[in-house]
């Protein structure tokens, strides 16, 4: 599960986390708002209380996603950017949460009254394959949009396309990242070099000389969730289903080398359990232990223990030992834009997504410093801002190596019943860390799947 990361960024602000809850939706038209504190703060423009959205004409878009300080707040922006050539666009904003934007979309669809849907909506990227999947008819296929896909890393495109059409505009980075606490590491004889393109294997050899020489385990993660096996999964282009949708759980070679090496990382104390989130986020910022690995946004949290300024840097995650295609990039998290079938103006919203969100460098950089958002927009990794120093991270231009890891993470299938396998393998996970048979349990786990998918 995604987590929504609340923190106080300054211009060094990295990523927030990628779904953020919200309260009740309002609607915001671009330029038109008062800023609350709450969005003052990270520079954002907030929703207005709702209110009916104008009448659709020729120069007006409508658009649903979540989080005032980072979604809203770079839709708005974008509008900016594109109004410089198109002074009469307006966009209307309204800010919905994500629940609210899945049931509202599974409501109309399953109805087959789109009427209600606005002209654009945001969607989580593990979500997506499985909307279009289902509801076909409510979505624009962009494949000849204009709109230059090439533009983005391969990886995050193929979360929106669905028999080799694209449905989905990428947005927010959720690239993967080691982060290492580099005082931690020099007190053990190391650098954050020693972790840089390594295996598994490695990094558990490192961080047992660093568990016995200070006292601190490598990582921790939350007992019950399997947001690493994800991440591990993904790093080697596997998937827990296979080219025809159906679960690819038992006998899946890759599958089995992560449990095991996950099980390798408690058993070896290089990685503790913790119950909940915040327990997480504590263990980073009052320094239990000596890093983590996650998505990019986790800076976000990090960057709240002030006294830490300077003690750490990123590098990428380990590979799997012995798997073909193995890499050390992977994603968690991240959402895409969708043109709905209800948009009454197709060509100026592909219009408007390919001169901002995949077509402008200057509007990445407009967002960067106030938001957090970090792009998967390759050109715009190669940019000034993007490639200033960050102190917080012992100088290092952690913006634009994020963007190149990015470009680098191999593609995965999500499926339909993403979520359910999820659980389902981080019950296998669970019960194999207790002493259960491997196997057994991932034989549970797909039987688990399959049940669901027959309902």
């Amino acid at each position: 599960m995604i987590k929504k990361i609340i923190s106080s960024f300054v211009v060094a602000a990295m990523a927030l986390s990628m779904v953020a809850c919200g309260s009740n939706a309002a609607t915001t038209e671009s330029a038109k708002t008062e800023p609350t504190k709450e969005a003052e703060s990270k520079g954002a423009e907030p929703a207005k209380e709702a209110e009916a959205a104008p009448a659709a004409d020729d120069n007006t878009l409508t658009v649903w996603c979540w989080d005032p300080a980072f979604n809203v707040y770079a839709m708005n922006q974008a509008a900016e950017v594109y109004k410089k050539d198109n002074p009469n666009f307006v966009l209307n904003v309204v800010e919905t949460p994500w629940q609210d934007v899945q049931t509202k979309l599974t409501t109309a669809a399953s109805s087959g009254d789109l009427s209600t849907l606005p002209d654009i909506l945001l969607m989580q990227d593990n979500a997506f394959q499985k909307n279009v999947i289902s509801y076909p008819d409510a979505f624009t296929d962009l494949t000849d949009s204009g709109i230059a896909f090439k533009d983005f890393g391969a990886s995050k495109v193929a979360y929106s396309t669905v028999d080799g059409k694209n449905y989905g505009v990428p947005f927010d980075n959720g690239a993967v990242i080691s982060c290492l606490r580099t005082d931690v590491l020099k007190e053990a004889g190391f650098t954050p070099a020693d972790f840089t393109d390594i295996t598994w294997s490695k990094y558990i050899e490192l961080g047992k000389v660093v568990l016995e020489k200070t006292g601190k385990p490598l990582l921790s993660m939350q007992a019950g969730e399997s947001d690493l096996i994800m991440m591990m999964l993904q790093s080697a282009g596997a998937s827990l289903f296979d080219q025809e949708g159906k679960p690819n759980i038992v006998n899946n070679a890759v599958l089995e080398k992560v449990l095991s090496t996950y099980a390798e990382l408690v058993t070896s104390g290089i990685l503790i359990q913790v119950n909940d989130w915040d327990q997480y986020i504590g263990t980073l910022t009052d320094g239990t232990v000596a890093g983590t690995i996650n998505g990019c946004w986790i800076l976000g949290s990090i960057q709240t223990a002030e006294n830490q300024k300077g003690l750490w840097e990123i590098t990428n995650m380990p590979k799997l030992d012995g798997i073909q295609g193995a890499t050390n990039y992977s994603n968690n998290g991240g959402s895409s834009w969708a043109v709905t079938a209800n948009c009454k103006n197709v060509k100026l919203a592909n219009d408007f997504l390919a001169k901002t969100f995949a077509g402008s460098v200057e509007f990445y950089e407009t967002i960067l410093p106030s938001s957090g958002a970090l792009a998967n927009y390759i050109p715009a990794g190669k940019s000034d801002v993007y490639g200033e120093p960050q102190a917080f991270f012992n100088n290092q231009k952690v913006f634009s190596m994020i963007t190149e890891f990015a470009s680098k993470v191999p593609s995965n299938n999500t499926g339909v019943y993403y979520y359910e396998a999820r659980d389902a393998v981080a019950t296998a996970l669970t019960n194999t860390i207790a002493g259960a048979d491997l196997k057994s349990e991932l034989e549970t786990a797909q039987s688990t799947v399959e049940f669901a998918m027959g309902q």
